[in-house]
């Protein structure tokens, strides 16, 4: 089933990022993997089963010319740019008062620059193919409502993250650029292994969180890609039922 249309998922290797865009190529999509190492790339291709219609593009979305050189790519190899997956991230935490610039700057660096820098791409990409325009989607995590203990610059990064959507939303409408964001709460991933251990609380206690399938986030952002470009998902939420988010309890 091909449907003609292609993304750029980054963080494609492993995680959510790697859910979605195997989910993207099971629906159709033509896929553009980025990540900063080549194996995971490659080995998410060849499981997926479609490695005829996706690319590999080891990418650090903080640096502009690798940034460039994976939406070259890209619309060199597929024609065009229909959805960028802004996924990539990092997160470095621990009590405030010991973080180092380096980690701060480290966190802005792939957060928040390599969100920039590849919505800057796709955007361009959009507003310059023929049909005109295109859809972002940037991963925006619980953080960016509300933080978990000693998660200073991943979650500065991610309220910022919320601004970038708005702000695209605003300035891709003249250019049928559609842009939203999808905060996810505990999906079971490598990232997310610890949950199940026990995380700290705001309260100073440890406790074990749920965690759900990480393929209700790819269902969730597969939806949001496949609505046409005159309608779209703003903000969507998708989390664990059980986690301790919603009220105080």
């Amino acid at each position: 089933m091909k449907n003609g249309r292609v993304a750029v998922v980054t963080g494609a290797g492993t995680g959510i990022g790697k859910a979605v865009a195997t989910a993207l190529l099971s629906a159709g999509w033509r896929v553009a993997f980025a990540g900063r190492r080549a194996e995971p790339l490659a080995a998410a291709i060849a499981a997926s089963g479609a490695a005829g219609q996706a690319i590999a593009v080891p990418t650090d979305v903080s640096k502009p010319e690798s940034v460039d050189t994976l939406f070259a790519r890209a619309a060199a190899t597929f024609g065009r740019i229909d959805l960028l997956f802004n996924n990539a991230g990092v997160s470095v935490g621990g009590p405030f008062e010991d973080l180092t610039l380096a980690q701060w700057q480290e966190v802005v660096d792939v957060n928040l620059t390599g969100s920039f820098l590849c919505a800057q791409a796709a955007f361009r990409a959009m507003k310059m193919q023929a049909p005109r325009g295109g859809r972002i989607i940037n991963n925006g995590s619980i953080s960016a409502h509300s933080p978990r203990p000693n998660s200073a610059p991943y979650t500065a990064t991610k309220h910022a993250i919320t601004g970038l959507t708005k702000s695209l939303s605003l300035d891709g409408r003249k250019y049928d650029i559609a842009c939203g964001q999808i905060d996810i709460g505990n999906a079971a991933t490598e990232m997310a292994e610890r949950m199940a251990r026990g995380v700290p609380q705001a309260n100073g206690s440890i406790a074990v969180e749920p965690l759900m399938d990480v393929a209700h986030v790819a269902s969730a952002v597969l939806y949001m890609a496949s609505l046409p470009l005159d309608a779209n998902v703003q903000f969507m939420t998708v989390m664990a039922r059980d986690m301790p988010f919603v009220g105080r309890g």
